[in-house]
């Protein structure tokens, strides 16, 4: 299999790997708004939190995020642009996860949003 250099991908392509790649990873993507709600999420995420996407999607920050502190660093986040640490997730089940993740602010065609990128304490 010939293998094309990366230089030589276009922008676009790149942007399409890297999407699919956040998609299907190991790792849970998160892109929410400046309300806490979920816009986006990638598969990883559901199937590990046992949601379907229309579910987390139907669901705010704090619905899943249930630290006590998950509003307050949230708006510390929304201030600062950018915040990293561990919290507690709630599965659909009702357990509990430990979530470390990187959060930060991004604009997306024109639009603020808030993306925070993990894995789980397995």
């Amino acid at each position: 299999m010939m293998r094309t250099p990366a230089s030589a991908a276009s922008t676009l392509i790149q942007t399409a790997l890297v999407g699919e790649a956040l998609e299907k990873g190991p790792a849970l993507v998160f892109v929410a708004d400046d309300d806490m709600r979920y816009i986006a999420v990638n598969a990883f995420a559901c199937d590990a939190l046992g949601y379907t996407r229309a579910e987390l999607l139907g669901l705010g920050v704090s619905d899943v995020a249930r630290d006590p502190n998950a509003a307050k660093e949230y708006e510390e986040m929304l201030a600062s642009g950018s915040r990293h640490g561990e919290t507690k997730l709630t599965r659909k089940d009702g357990s509990e996860v430990a979530f470390f993740y990187r959060a930060a602010k991004t604009v997306v065609a024109g639009i603020e949003l808030f993306v925070a990128v993990g894995f789980l304490d397995a």
